[in-house]
This record gives C-alpha cells, structure tokens and sequence, in this order.
C-alpha cells in the first residue's frame, strides 16, 4: 500500500450507551451526547416529511427491510475499508469475493490510493468539552499526499447522490462536528473534510468540503447542537 500508519494521535477509548432518552458516549467518566443523535434528532422538519413520505410510498415493511439491508452491507464496507487501511487484510481475505469488499475496494482504489501518506486512525473516537459537549467515531483521520490532515467518512448509498441532496449536507456537518472535536483535543487545524461512497453496482463519488463551505458548515453545526441542547432543556422543563 501507498500509506503507512502513524501514532502522531492517541484516541480515547469510549463506551456507548442510552443516557437520558439517547445515545452517548462515556469517555473518562464524562458523557458526551453523540454526533449522530444531535444530527437526527435537530433535521429541518423537511427532512422529516420526505423520509416519512417515502416509507408511506414502498411501505414500512419494505423500508425496514431496505435500510437493514443497506446498514448490514455498509457495515460490512466498513469493517473491509478498516482492514485495509490499518494493513490488516491478508491474502486470505483479499481472495474473498463479496459485494460489500468490492465497495471497499473501489472506494480504495479511487479515494485512498495514491491520495493518502499516513492513517492516523480508523473507528477514532473524538469529544468536545466546550460549552455544548458532544463525542462521535470517525470512520478515518488521514494526512494526505498534499500533507492536510483530513477527517474522511465512508457511506455507501443505494444509488448514487448529487451534491445539493440534503442528506450530504446532514454528512458535512457531522463531519465539521468531528473536525472541531479533534482540533479541541490535538490544537489541529483541519481544513477540510470528504465523503468517499459507492453504490452497489460500484459506482464512486466523493464529495469535499473545504474553504469557506468548510467554515459554513462548522457554524451550523455548532448551531445544531445548540439547538440540540435547547430541545432538551425544554422538554426537561415540562
């Protein structure tokens, strides 16, 4: 491979667990609502209604089965693109055929090779001890050829996305979230970010967020969980 793997960073190590209603993370004794939930549970009430429309539309029992199917399978990429990164796939493993590996694969060969000098760490728990807490896992944190740190995010999609979807805008701002995390914990100064994601049928995209999109989505992220905390301290109230 192209890269080599680097301590420069030491991530904490977390539990996750259900705190006051939803999940958290447990770092040092310290809880942290998670990126995801804040995400979630603050979408515009657009978001919501298209996401319920289209399970009214092929049926709860089909998007049930449709999103375990897609969560099952990114999961799976997930755990293929993780091996390979840390140089943990040997010969063995890369002989097996499956769809979820040839997604690792290809997210690989046109995100990651040639592209990435070091991996600083894979499945990295990061926390922001601010005045609005909040933790998440990032899928990796890299430097890349151009000597950037970045913080990258695998997804695979069952068809391919454009980039004004609203749902790449739900995974940039998760990604700023981590972003801010991990230049409170380390004094980095990350500048920009990037979804590497595949289709089924192996079709690639990647999707960055740099320069002044890049700080736009760190201030509506903060946003959102200022909202989050807000939503909560609310309905503790009543």
């Amino acid at each position: 491979m192209t890269w080599k793997i680097s301590n420069q960073f030491v991530y904490p190590k977390s539990m996750r667990s259900i705190y006051n209603g939803s999940r958290h993370y447990d770092v040092g004794g310290a809880k942290y609502p998670s990126v995801t939930t804040i995400i979630s549970l603050t979408k515009s009430q657009k978001d919501i209604e298209a996401l319920n429309n289209w399970k009214k539309d092929v049926g709860f029992d089909v998007a049930a089965k449709v999103s375990k199917e897609s969560s099952d399978r990114g999961t799976e990429m997930h755990s293929w693109i993780e091996s390979i990164l840390l140089l943990r796939a040997n010969g063995e493993l890369l002989d097996e055929v499956n769809l979820p590996k040839k997604m690792a694969e290809t997210i690989i060969e046109n995100g990651i090779k040639n592209k990435v000098s070091e991996v600083y760490g894979c499945e990295a728990v990061l926390y922001y001890d601010g005045k609005y807490k909040f933790a998440g896992t990032a899928d990796a944190i890299i430097n890349s050829n151009e000597n950037k740190l970045k913080i990258l995010d695998f997804k695979q999609s069952n068809k391919p996305k454009r980039r004004e979807y609203s749902v790449i805008n739900e995974y940039g701002l998760q990604l700023a979230l981590y972003s801010i995390a991990h230049d409170s914990m380390f004094g980095t100064k990350i500048s920009s970010t990037e979804i590497l994601m595949c289709t089924p049928n192996l079709i690639f995209q990647n999707f960055e967020f740099k320069g002044e999109e890049f700080e736009n989505l760190k201030k509506e992220a903060m946003n959102r969980v200022e909202q989050y905390y807000n939503q909560k301290n609310l309905s503790s109230s009543l």
